[in-house]
């Protein structure tokens, strides 16, 4: 039994429970409370890495006060608590309280740091923890830990640990970290969270070391909170502002006044014509140009819907789908959260998202929610299948579709927009017949640029916007006059010359050449072309099939010296000169066995091919440094962007470049010119985030370090790929480059828009073999036809409209069935695994049957058998960051026999399991070979499920064999 001693801690830690969640860090204190079995400690531990620190320390709380207790357990959670540095929940327990002021002060301070915390991220994260470490407002372990994630995920991931661990501290923390911002030069930040400008430093420390918190800072903190209560719903006539605040005091007020407009959203007149049928309620495309505020228009729809709905008694849910994950957040911060977050819940979700909640929850719990459209078509689908955590289309009452001319036939938006459409059809037959409908929820879609589809007359361009406006379902399709408000940027393409002398690429030509004398070879185009690429990659697949290796690996090594052509066109020689040596180190690499020992067979082709470069490679890196036959191009490129930085008083650009590697290479040339750094430019790169290209891509935290460092000035000049075309939001950049890069018209008019400040100007740089000028004069009528269009789909009778669109939707749904029908038949996996073989792409080496393969979560296939890790090399790759919920990717398998890549190794719940890529294979079925197969959905098989109970059984017993030896 109890004693009472026994029940009145228990009573204190239960009273205090909601306090103690907040204040206790899990991780931390379970090293500390040694009165717990290990099996609980590691189920609260997990608990943490699944649901957060609160629900951890929750549980936590339930196994101190389980029954019956240890001797001296209070005690003993008590020391844990000092231990751990949670010394401020140790005082609740022990009824050591702050007095009740000091309290709800400090729940203020608490309060605000959550409100503004989208701006104080953006701190100069490494200055301010060492600060904060100094002034202990945090512990050891917690300067550790933040300095670490800002080393891996970028200033921002640490900034947000950080914030997270100051407001644990004792009362009298907020003030310190207030003169914390002043001391590292954050004056911005300083003045948001109350600082007075004005009050000279020895005064402003003398007030922050001697009040809990400074009264400057008390009157800011009230007028947020009165604010904040007002938009609320509270009543005005009972709230009175603070007494001692009077226009004096400029940075309190003016924030207060920042907070109170961004409330209200007032929309320019041809913002208000273009949102007026969605505001009655109607689904519609708002089409209007880069920078002119199509997402302000959104957040007013939103606003507005939500409000039409609570004052109809009924609950809205609005989801923003975007197709980019960095669109996610740059949504959330900058426009969506500050308009709404005094009356609305507003919350993101994307695949770089830490929350550990799920998707469904996420939406039951928030009125709007940011999300990437592969997330939301995910949860469709679960609910689709019939599982607990889905989300069905009635459960939104608005949905807005960013970007919306990519809801085309096999994309995420219309796969969404598909199951709107069916939906919506079923609903009319069922109304006919009495019954009960399904609600919907009302569409909104943003774009810029429709596009026109690769139509060359006008009735194609229109019918190609009709079928946009069909699968979204809109009603019409709104564009606006934006007047004076236009903004055209000065467009001009730069042509350039043929070197005079191009020794460099005539070296490389030379031994092009001599490889299509050794494979006997004969391409009938231009070397360095584009049509020369997918040449040699034809003759590379068919190689392969073929078995014959000889023609396969001289298709590759031309591959690669076409690469090193198109880089000595577009960068310096010196990048291209690198590209080509790199590459052919990776492959002496290859037939290098992980012990050292030259072990791997190399044919006569390859040494070859080896020698080829060797020969060659003093003569080309001579060359490369010789500044006199450097390419036209990039002279115009460094002439324009010295003219553009000089003229101007201020100077922010992007230059859009073809791939990752040019991405990173014209950057390093920018930063080593010394011409530009004399004149202030300031360069760094964008790439995109996944894996398909041979460069490293580049962390969310990464970009999104890049790309802040940009808004705020401290870049000023951004290299990106296509990844930043589409959305990326800055406004004072005044110059855009495309350097050798056109698409389709709808890229044009998207890079056009990165230039939104006054007085912008789009450049168009030529690249020899790039034929971007002649895309670009197609473009430009493309984009002239798209607004004919447009115009002409405005001008048609509502009701011919709404008969087109309908043809359009059934003629879309027939189709959807016929191509799911034809995946049904696809995806029907009749073939016996014994039947499928699969040997190694770089020398037909027999591999394994489907028999030997199994499937790990549905996605990853693998081979355990003792047979199959005899015939690879392990390579271990700590660049490799493929982690998934139960297993992690860390190195490359490769062919024992000649070197060629098979796939990775990956570790799945503690067991290594060798992963197969099967575009590394020749597959072949009954006999009959498939020339190229690049997914493993492609072959009609369906592998066993992998045993893990079995695998863990035979590693496990294999373990005790090893130890009993």
């Amino acid at each position: 039994m109890a004693s009472d001693k026994d029940q009145m801690c228990e009573i204190v830690i239960e009273d205090f429970r909601p306090r103690l969640r907040e204040l206790i860090v899990v991780d931390r204190v379970l090293d500390h409370v040694h009165f717990l079995e290990p099996d609980r400690k590691s189920l609260i531990s997990q608990k943490a890495r699944s649901d957060g620190n609160t629900a951890a320390a929750d549980l936590l709380i339930d196994a101190v006060l389980k029954k019956p207790h240890s001797p001296g357990w209070f005690t003993a959670f008590v020391d844990a608590l000092l231990n751990s540095d949670c010394s401020y929940a140790a005082d609740y327990i022990q009824l050591n309280l702050p007095d009740p002021e000091v309290e709800r002060e400090n729940d203020q301070c608490v309060r605000l740091i959550e409100l503004l915390s989208p701006s104080l991220v953006n701190m100069k994260t490494a200055d301010v923890c060492e600060h904060c470490y100094a002034q202990l407002l945090f512990p050891q372990e917690d300067f550790e830990i933040i300095n670490a994630e800002t080393a891996n995920k970028g200033p921002i991931g640490g900034a947000r640990l950080l914030l997270k661990s100051i407001v644990r501290g004792q009362p009298g923390w907020f003030s310190k970290f207030l003169q914390i911002l002043r001391d590292t030069e954050h004056k911005n930040l300083y003045e948001l969270t109350g600082g007075s400008p004005d009050c000279d430093k020895q005064g402003d420390s003398f007030l922050l070391k001697h009040t809990p918190l400074s009264l400057h800072c008390m009157s800011f903190l009230t007028v947020i909170f009165f604010i904040s209560d007002l938009y609320n719903g509270a009543s005005t006539e009972s709230k009175q502002l603070p007494l001692g605040l009077e226009p004096s005091e400029p940075a309190a007020a003016a924030a207060a006044a920042r907070d109170a407009e961004n409330a209200d959203i007032v929309l320019r007149d041809y913002q208000m014509d273009v949102a007026s049928p969605a505001l009655e309620g109607k689904n519609i495309i708002v089409c209007l140009p880069t920078g002119s505020g199509k997402t302000r228009v959104a957040v007013y729809i939103t606003k507005k819907h939500l409000e039409r709905r609570r004052a109809e008694g009924q609950s809205g849910k609005v989801v923003v789908l975007v197709n980019k994950v960095p669109l996610v957040e740059q949504h959330y911060t900058t426009e969506f959260f500050p308009f709404l977050k005094q009356t609305y819940k507003v919350e993101r979700v994307s695949g770089d998202c830490q929350l550990k909640i799920s998707f469904t929850k996420i939406v039951k719990e928030n009125d709007v929610i940011i999300c990437t459209a592969q997330i939301l078509e995910n949860y469709l689908e679960r609910f689709n299948k019939g599982e607990d955590d889905g989300v069905n289309l009635s459960d939104l009452t608005l949905i807005i579709i960013d970007e919306c001319h990519h809801t085309q036939k096999g994309g995420v938006y219309n796969h969404i927009m598909m199951r709107y459409l069916k939906q919506k059809h079923k609903n009319i037959r069922l109304k006919k017949e009495g019954k009960e409908i399904t609600p919907l929820p009302q569409i909104l879609g943003l774009t810029a640029s429709p596009g026109v589809g690769g139509a060359s007359k006008l009735e194609k361009a229109v019918d190609h916007i009709l079928q946009i406006c069909a699968n979204l379902d809109a009603s019409k399709i709104m564009t606006g006059n934006l007047g004076a408000y236009k903004k055209e940027p000065r467009k001009k393409t730069l042509n350039v010359e043929d070197r005079k002398a191009d020794p460099f690429g005539d070296v490389i030509k030379k031994i092009m050449n001599a490889i299509h004398t050794h494979a006997e070879l004969n391409p009938n185009c231009e070397l360095g072309s584009q049509n020369y690429e997918q040449w040699v990659v034809q003759k590379k697949v068919k190689a392969a099939t073929d078995e014959d290796h000889k023609v396969r690996v001289c298709a590759e090594h031309l591959h690669l010296y076409n690469e090193g052509l198109n880089l000595c066109n577009t960068i310096r020689m010196r990048d291209a000169f690198n590209f080509l040596n790199n590459s052919h180190e990776e492959e002496i690499k290859k037939k290098t066995s992980p012990d050292g020992e030259q072990a791997v067979q190399i044919t006569a082709t390859e040494r070859f091919l080896f020698n080829l470069f060797k020969e060659n490679k003093k003569e080309l890196q001579m060359l490369a440094e010789n500044p006199d036959y450097e390419n036209d191009s990039l002279s115009k490129l460094q002439s324009k962007i010295l003219h553009e930085f000089s003229t101007r008083e201020e100077a922010r650009g992007i230059i859009f470049t073809k791939t990752r590697r040019s991405a990173i290479a014209l950057s390093q040339w920018i930063q080593e010119n010394l011409k530009f750094a004399d004149i202030g430019v300031k360069a760094s790169y964008v790439i995109g985030g996944g894996d398909q290209s041979n460069v490293k891509p580049m962390t969310a935290a990464e970009r999104n370090d890049v790309l802040n460092k940009f808004r705020n000035g401290e870049i000023n000049l951004l290299v990106a790929t296509t990844v930043a075309e589409e959305g990326l939001d800055i406004p004072s950049c005044n110059v855009v480059i495309r350097y050798g890069l056109v698409t389709n018209e709808i890229s044009m008019i998207q890079a056009e828009g990165r230039g939104r400040a006054e007085d912008s100007s789009y450049t168009l740089v030529e690249v020899k073999n790039s034929g971007v000028a002649g895309k670009e004069y197609v473009n430009e009528y493309r984009k002239d036809m798209m607004h004919k269009a447009i115009d002409k789909i405005r001008t048609l009778d509502q009701a011919e409209y709404d008969q087109q669109i309908l043809e359009f939707q059934m003629q879309a749904i027939l189709e959807k069935k016929v191509r799911m029908t034809k995946k049904k038949h696809k995806d029907i996996k009749t073939e016996n695994p014994s039947k499928v073989k699969f040997s190694c792409r770089g020398c037909s080496l027999y591999v394994c049957t489907g028999e030997d393969i199994q499937i790990i979560a549905g996605v990853h296939r693998v081979n355990v058998t003792p047979e199959f890790s005899e015939l690879f090399n392990q390579t271990e790759n700590t660049s490799l960051q493929e982690k998934h919920l139960d297993c992690e990717t860390s190195g490359f398998i490769a062919c024992k026999k000649c070197g060629e890549k098979w796939g990775s190794m990956m570790m799945y719940r503690s067991i290594e399991c060798p992963c197969l890529h099967v575009k590394n294979f020749v597959v072949t079925i009954n006999e009959k070979k498939i020339g190229k197969c690049t997914k493993w959905s492609e072959l009609p098989v369906r592998f066993s499920p992998f045993d893990y109970a079995e695998h863990a059984r035979r590693v496990a017993q294999s373990s005790d064999d090893d130890e009993t030896a």
